[in-house]
């Protein structure tokens, strides 16, 4: 039996010529990322182990991006942990404020993540480095130890589900509209613990932002990890971002699936998950009259310069409107600078947005957009679980950049066709 894009990768880290799913193997990491949340816990174990420092002081990436700039004493303490770790075992590459952004738009974008590698990270969203045909997934922040000291990491093979993406969207149908119809069609538990493999005729019109933002979600529908075939675009942005050399693997024609689903492109309709799951979808135009008190656009799922600009067209010379905050948060220092030379960040801060730094801020409910009881908001983050990102009787609204634009200027839940 043939095997998947994932199992040809986890094979090769494993020094095997083959694995199968529900197979125990134990695998060579190219990367192991960590935060100023989790990698505290991390270091606290690491220092616990009989070790002589890390594995590779250049494969291991700590990124300081949750509550940085840091709000309060206790978020100063954990980055001033992990930047004391970094100077003692040289780590190549940490990031703290000044040269930090959202991790996973901040490492593909450095250069960090190829196509062929095993990446591990202590954050449920290293998923995302699966857009670009490399294995990446979250673990724990005792497996990232493990991963500093040893470079390994062990792993079950998953099994797989297929994802074969026909047709051309529509304007303004993005990989969030996509993945938010995927997710409503399986469940949050549909892929549990399998890969998302996607493919089909369809990936051409996707850029790299709307892969990453997929493949980023592809933990909101229970997966393992989400990946896409290497193709020209892919190249394309490696070539551009990185000096690494990487690897393409191909699944085998005749690799197994545990499912296969087509997605029409062409059909798909602007997409926004209710309050409080993610598989909780409608279509826009079954979204009804709900009034909104808050847009949030940015996050590692959304804070792409392909997502800013989609936004700042849809804004430039309106208003957002009365009695709703919106904040707009650049994933990245470049994609910042980038956004301020195009003209976007005047483009927000004339239509009434406020523009952040980069932080994961209020997407975790952290700082930077923290809800009030009763308050509701479109976001163009990853989740909406009770409490996600503030009082647990506030309400959040998954929607693409296009949609939470339009949501910001109408004061609810609007469909960007109609603006």
């Amino acid at each position: 039996m043939g095997m998947t894009m994932t199992q040809k990768i986890l094979a090769a880290h494993a020094g095997l010529d083959s694995v199968s799913a529900g197979q125990l193997i134990e695998a060579d990491l190219d990367l192991v990322l960590g935060n100023d949340i989790t990698s505290p816990v991390a270091i606290h174990e690491i220092e616990k182990m009989k070790v002589d420092g890390v594995f590779h002081k250049d494969k291991i990436a700590l990124v300081m991006d949750h509550f940085v700039p840091n709000k309060d004493i206790k978020s100063a303490e954990h980055c001033k942990c992990v930047r004391e770790f970094a100077c003692k075992h040289e780590i190549s590459n940490f990031f703290d404020v000044g040269q930090m952004g959202i991790e996973h738009a901040l490492l593909p974008e450095q250069g960090l993540t190829v196509a062929g590698d095993v990446i591990i990270g202590a954050d449920s969203h290293t998923c995302t480095y699966g857009a670009l045909g490399a294995f990446s997934t979250g673990v724990g922040s005792t497996d990232m130890a493990a991963g500093m000291a040893t470079g390994k990491a062990w792993f079950k093979v998953p099994s797989a589900l297929k994802f074969v993406l026909t047709g051309k969207p529509a304007p303004y149908i993005s990989g969030k509209d996509i993945i938010l119809h995927i997710i409503g069609m399986i469940g949050v538990d549909g892929a549990l613990y399998k890969s998302m493999e996607f493919t089909g005729d369809g990936i051409q019109y996707l850029n790299m932002d709307d892969r990453f933002t997929i493949a980023n979600m592809a933990i909101e529908a229970g997966g393992k990890n989400g990946i896409f075939p290497v193709d020209a675009v892919t190249e394309e942005y490696l070539k551009e971002h990185s000096k690494r050399e990487y690897k393409v693997y191909e699944a085998d024609e005749d690799a197994e699936y545990d499912e296969v689903y087509t997605v029409d492109l062409s059909s798909l309709k602007s997409t926004v998950s209710f309050p409080h799951l993610p598989e909780n979808t409608r279509t826009i135009d079954q979204v009804g009259e709900v009034s909104i008190d808050q847009v949030v656009i940015g996050s590692c799922t959304n804070g792409h310069i392909t997502d800013l600009r989609v936004a700042a067209d849809i804004m430039k010379g309106r208003k957002v409107a009365k009695n709703v905050r919106c904040i707009v948060i650049p994933a990245t220092q470049q994609i910042y600078l980038e956004a301020m030379e195009e003209g976007l960040l005047r483009t927000f801060i004339e239509c009434g947005a406020v523009v952040s730094t980069p932080t994961c801020g209020p997407c975790l409910g952290g700082y930077m957009g923290v809800m009030a009881a009763g308050e509701r908001c479109v976001s163009t983050t990853n989740r909406n679980f009770v409490g996600r990102m503030g009082h647990v009787e506030s309400e959040v609204y998954l929607a693409s950049p296009a949609v939470a634009a339009a949501s910001a200027i109408a004061g609810k839940i609007a469909d960007p066709a109609r603006m």
